[in-house]
């Protein structure tokens, strides 16, 4: 039996979910799609230079799913820049926390 997944607190949702890049026509594009929850662990880690336990706990994740999360988006982010598909920033297992 799988264990279920815990929700995941995040502090922020970007304004902007969506970027291309230039020059390019959407429907030429292929779409790569980053989940809420990477976006937050990335940007307490990499942005915020918070330590992965710290962001772990904030996020109340262990530092293990967090550092999970950072892999996946990163490999995310680099292969949407170096072949230049589109970035979409939508869904994951999260609660909006204050």
């Amino acid at each position: 039996m799988v264990r279920p997944q815990r929700i995941r607190n995040i502090f922020f949702q970007p304004n902007v979910t969506y970027f291309k890049p230039a020059g390019i026509p959407l429907v030429n594009l292929k779409e790569i799609v980053l989940s809420f929850d990477e976006v937050e662990a990335m940007r307490l880690v990499d942005f915020g230079e918070m330590e992965q336990n710290a962001a772990g706990r904030k996020m109340k994740i262990s530092q293990s799913t967090l550092s999970r999360l950072l892999k996946s988006g990163r490999k995310k982010l680099t292969d949407a820049i170096v072949n230049g598909q589109a970035i979409k920033i939508q869904g994951g297992n999260f609660k909006i926390a204050k």
